[in-house]
């Protein structure tokens, strides 16, 4: 072959092999939170203060170690994803007096879900973090970027949502529930939530019940959610 018929090969076959690389890129991208030896020991302690199971193991990694029953949706309540990353960054709290009494770990989540769509893994999925109250030994927690007013989250947002859900239930088949934070609360007094201090407790308005239900109706039947008395 030669001449333009040879060039035009080569460039259908460059075309060709470079949309077969972007099919086969991780569309999850990993930005793991720095800090992480002491966010585990800082974790652990956190679990051995407010697990009602007992006795915990003695090394840490092995008390931050989960196996993911729930997924948990949340909002950064900020513009960016950069941002959220700053925060979440220290593995020390700081700036949140309402949650210092509890621990001195940092918040923190293992899925950052970007505005147009992107997702970035910020911690191991089988690695507690502090993200919602009662059920962080065993919930996977997803932050999306913004809030419900000033950043409305997105169509794209849940599209990535299912996708990630999807993924995780397939990995972890021990998967029972999907929770919006602000249905967190309501779990309180069932087998999954352990919380050791009665008075340490919130109530979260995000990702709020039109996210949760957007993301329900495409995600179908198979998880439970709250009981029967949490806003849908």
């Amino acid at each position: 072959m030669r001449g333009p018929a040879r060039w035009g090969a080569l460039a259908l076959a460059a075309l060709l092999g470079a949309s077969a690389a972007l099919a086969e890129a991780p569309w999850i991208v990993d930005q793991l939170l720095p800090n992480n030896d002491e966010r585990v020991a800082l974790m652990a302690a956190y679990l051995r203060a407010h697990r009602t199971a007992a006795p915990l193991p003695a090394e840490d990694a092995a008390v931050v170690t989960i196996r993911p029953r729930a997924i948990v949706l949340h909002w950064t309540a900020g513009p960016t994803a950069q941002s959220c990353v700053h925060t979440f960054s220290p593995a020390r709290l700081a700036g949140r007096p309402e949650l210092s009494r509890g621990g001195a770990v940092n918040v923190g989540a293992h899925f950052l879900v970007d505005r147009d769509g992107s997702v970035r893994r910020l911690l191991p999925e089988t690695q507690a973090t502090r993200h919602a109250i009662g059920l962080n030994h065993v919930a996977i927690g997803v932050e999306n970027v913004g809030d419900g007013e000033r950043w409305p989250l997105t169509p794209a947002q849940v599209e990535a949502n299912v996708r990630l859900i999807a993924e995780l239930r397939a990995r972890y088949p021990e998967i029972t529930h999907l929770l919006g934070h602000h249905e967190v609360h309501l779990l309180k007094g069932t087998p999954l939530f352990e919380e050791a201090d009665p008075a340490y407790t919130n109530r979260k308005p995000d990702p709020g019940p039109t996210f949760m239900a957007a993301v329900r109706a495409r995600v179908g039947p198979g998880l439970e959610g709250p009981p029967s008395a949490a806003p849908r």
